[in-house]
């Protein structure tokens, strides 16, 4: 695998996943620019400084990216533990616009990656739900849907990992037959990372210890870090529209 000469956008790089995976991608050839609302902990080709919660700032980051970006990695997220309204505009709605503003600066052959969760496993329940909301095109149409169609703030965080798994299926193959651009999905489990604390106090003590034995341990970020880099790369070039799961095989307990 080999990330030489691409240059590639990861959100979230200032710590966790998104700091791995700047990492390894610079470490296998390409020019990496940063998006976060925190100050990078590590070299970075370039970064721009933003928070992603409002469309404004949004557009104002993308403004701010390079006009010919080879894989677009959206890794920054909040936990379970922020407000409902914060969740669904960085974890969804935000993520979905930036995502629609960057599209056109990606060549055919191009790479988007999007990272979900383990806990939005349970999209199936709820599909045609999602497949709603995905089809409410642009970021307004989508606040509007949500208004109409209100989450729990105990779920809320599960419900749009979910929705985001959705989107990425259902809005992919589009993107890859009139662009040749790829769009997927990576589900890590838990994972240490500064917010693992959050999601321990999200889910409850009895639903952690509950899962602890289905599992070795929680990951570490530079084990998530290489299958997102992999769906970056000219290796998984006949990928799109996959929800890979990075877990440590959690989620082959629930069958």
């Amino acid at each position: 695998m080999s990330l030489q000469g691409k240059t590639i956008v990861v959100t979230g790089t200032s710590s966790g996943i998104g700091a791995e995976v700047a990492r390894l991608a610079r470490f296998q050839g390409a020019t990496v620019i940063g998006v976060d609302r925190n100050d990078p902990s590590l070299t970075l080709d370039g970064f721009v400084k933003a928070d992603l919660s409002t469309v404004e700032a949004i557009n104002a980051a993308v403004a701010q990216l390079p006009q010919r970006i080879d894989a677009f990695c959206n890794i920054a997220g909040v936990p379970g533990t922020a407000s409902g309204e914060l969740v669904a505009t960085v974890n969804y709605l935000g993520l979905r616009h930036l995502t629609e503003q960057v599209l056109p600066r990606v060549p055919r052959g191009g790479s988007i990656v999007n990272v979900a969760s383990i806990l939005g496993a349970e999209w199936p329940q709820r599909l045609a739900l999602h497949k709603e909301l995905a089809a409410a095109q642009g970021f307004e149409a989508g606040a509007k849907w949500l208004r109409t169609h209100e989450v729990p703030h105990e779920t809320c965080y599960q419900y749009f990992k979910e929705a985001l798994i959705v989107w990425s299926a259902v809005q992919s193959q589009k993107w890859f037959m009139e662009k040749g651009v790829r769009m997927n999905c990576v589900a890590p489990g838990p994972v240490f990372t500064p917010i693992l604390g959050d999601f321990v106090s999200m889910l409850g003590e009895e639903r952690v210890q509950k899962d602890a034995h289905r599992m070795l341990r929680p990951g570490f970020a530079d084990e998530i870090a290489p299958v997102i880099a992999w769906l970056c790369s000219d290796a998984s070039r006949w990928v799109s529209g996959a929800n890979i799961p990075v877990d440590g095989g959690l989620a082959s307990t629930y069958i």
